[in-house]
């Protein structure tokens, strides 16, 4: 992994907390380059991964590198791979995207075609190195090549691999969207205390750090969720009864329907791609 070169398209957050993430393992920046088209960022790339070669021409990083990560918004990415296709055709990199939605027949077919193309769906805590991806690749992918991919986005965290590409959806719904649920938790939480009376800066305290420590809690014993419940949850205590409140408010029913609802979002959102791709 350490001799291959990563190119990234684009370079936004995503990329910038990957990149650093290689670097912070002692990945070598000589083997890292990005395109981005604009001269700030390319500014910004420069200051925080230095030896990074950055270019604002995206044939450029594909013809210096065995390994590309698609890094734009999904709304551009069919006119982004369209104009790579010739560069791809002639270096065939290996190719990554984390682009949420597009499909990857449909990337194989905007790059024109026979490319090893692996899907990814990272989530925003890979920002501090604190994320989580799932990885599909298709059937021209290596176990060589699903390995690098594995690597590299292990620098921002776990990576988990999926056994079909439908599956990418839900993860989609679970964790891509996932860190969005616990923050609004942790507001109604925070918000909740105030209501009861307590002053805004320690309600926000302590909603934020018993997430955190009941996650970290959830990680470190290799309980079930069920097992750490039962454990806070004495009959009759005060648990209890805000339980029973929310069971009762079928906040399980809520739940199983809001992540449907973002897995079908997101099916929709990769059928619109393929669509208008076509026109």
């Amino acid at each position: 992994m350490s001799k291959t070169t990563i190119g990234f398209i684009g370079g936004g957050n995503m990329t910038r907390a990957i990149a650093g993430g290689l670097l912070d393992t002692g990945f070598d920046p000589r083997g890292i380059a990005i395109a981005e088209q604009l001269s700030a960022q390319r500014q910004l790339l420069l200051e925080t991964l230095p030896g990074v070669f950055v270019s604002d021409d995206n044939a450029t990083i594909v013809a210096r590198s065995e390994c590309i990560v698609l890094a734009v918004k999904p709304q551009v990415l069919a006119g982004v791979c369209k104009d790579l296709a010739p560069a791809v055709k002639t270096h065939r990199p290996l190719i990554i995207s984390i682009a949420a939605g597009p499909r990857i027949d449909d990337i194989d077919t905007w790059l024109g075609g026979g490319n090893a193309v692996i899907r990814v769906m990272p989530n925003q805590p890979a920002l501090i190195g604190k994320g989580v991806s799932a990885v599909f690749g298709n059937a021209r992918t290596s176990a060589d090549q699903l390995a690098t991919a594995n690597s590299i986005l292990s620098a921002v965290g776990p990576v988990v691999s999926v056994t079909s590409e439908a599956d990418i959806d839900a993860v989609t719904a679970v964790s891509g969207s996932g860190p969005a649920y616990f923050y609004l938790l942790i507001d109604m939480i925070a918000k909740s205390g105030v209501d009861l009376g307590l002053d805004e800066r320690t309600a926000s305290r302590l909603a934020l750090e018993t997430a955190a420590g009941a996650t970290l809690l959830a990680q470190q014993s290799g309980d079930t969720m069920e097992t750490l419940i039962s454990r806070v949850r004495s009959p009759g205590g005060t648990t209890a009864a805000a339980l029973d409140e929310l069971e009762a408010r079928g906040i399980r029913d809520i739940f199983t329907a809001a992540l449907t609802a973002a897995r079908d979002r997101a099916t929709e959102l990769a059928d619109a791609a393929h669509e208008s791709a076509r026109d």
